[in-house]
């Protein structure tokens, strides 16, 4: 009987030894199979294109093919409390940006998540300066008289944005306090078809990512007033700030950041900032980005941390600006 004990005994120890090192193997092979990459707005918009860019390269470097979802609704929060609920083996991941992770916890009271508690932190992925921009026959002609004719024409005037919560629906709520009025909001499923009804002249003005803006204003497509950051932007020079046309109060960027569900391990969200960090240090990925006008975040800035941290000061930042707006 003793012996039989002790064969058992030695026999267990194996095999927990076997599990430990079986364990720490799984998690360095780490994908085994293909990737989903939720975006929460429809194809070709900012979020959709920096996402494809991006996970691109990454799928090289993981070995593994990398799927974009688009998934629209709710200006991104349909598909971001989809993703909080997904399984959290690495396998689901988003891409979230100051809307659908900071302006949504102002504007949606019942939110089914929240940034901080149910997600993980990936990688910062890029920076996106914001545009006014116009219909090309929109009456004024520069950014002093756009806001003199919206002023006097707040009535009759409408913004296209792509959904509440989103970034042009939170950009143009921030031009909108500065200015003191209210015009009519046009809802879209995401920016790319606001766009396309900017182009239209369906709708007069938008608050619009660069990415999604650059195509369109070189074609001549769209009107642009100026840019809502302190410099102009290389891949638009002749486009001015909104200090230098007179409106300096109206300063936004927004980004696009990666995030896994909560509860992610260590392993896999290293893994994924590692191939995400090597994408933004590709030289054709940055070429790709910057040509689009997005600013690349810099190395300090690509950690899980540093985007936690981004995360809780937009939340604090965009809440007092929306919270009326609820």
């Amino acid at each position: 009987m003793t012996s039989i004990r002790a064969l058992a005994g030695a026999c267990a120890a194996v095999l927990a030894s076997l599990c430990g090192f079986v364990a720490p193997a799984a998690a360095q092979t780490y994908p085994t199979r293909g990737i989903t990459m939720i975006v929460p707005f429809a194809a070709g918009g900012p979020t959709d294109v920096i996402s494809r860019i991006v996970t691109g390269h990454m799928a090289q470097t993981l070995g593994q093919s990398i799927i974009i979802e688009n998934v629209v609704g709710a200006g991104g929060t349909t598909a971001t409390t989809r993703a909080a609920r997904a399984a959290n083996d690495g396998y689901t991941l988003i891409t979230g940006h100051m809307g659908t992770h900071a302006a949504s916890v102002p504007l949606y009271p019942k939110l089914a998540y929240h940034p901080e508690k149910d997600f993980e932190p990936v990688a910062l992925l890029a920076g996106t300066p914001i545009l006014i921009l116009a219909r090309k026959d929109f009456p004024p002609k520069d950014l002093k008289e756009f806001v003199t004719y919206v002023k006097a024409n707040a009535e009759k005037v409408n913004a296209a944005h792509a959904g509440v919560g989103s970034v042009s629906h939170v950009s143009c709520e921030l031009l909108h306090s500065i200015l003191d009025i209210k015009p009519v909001g046009v809802p879209f499923n995401g920016t790319g078809p606001a766009m396309n009804a900017l182009v239209g002249g369906q709708v007069d003005y938008i608050c619009d990512q660069i990415v999604n803006a650059v195509p369109q204003i070189n074609a001549g497509t769209i009107k642009a007033y100026a840019i809502a950051t302190a410099e102009r932007n290389p891949s638009l020079p002749n486009v001015p700030t909104t200090a230098e046309a007179g409106l300096p109060a109206f300063q936004a960027q927004a980004w696009n950041a990666m995030f896994a569900p909560k509860g992610t391990s260590p392993a896999i969200i290293a893994s994924l900032n590692a191939a995400a960090v090597k994408a933004l240090d590709d030289a054709t990925v940055r070429k790709r980005l910057l040509e689009l006008g997005s600013v690349i975040p810099a190395p300090a800035d690509r950690t899980p941390e540093a985007l936690a941290t981004l995360v809780k000061s937009e939340i604090a930042k965009w809440t007092p600006v929306l919270k009326p707006a609820s």
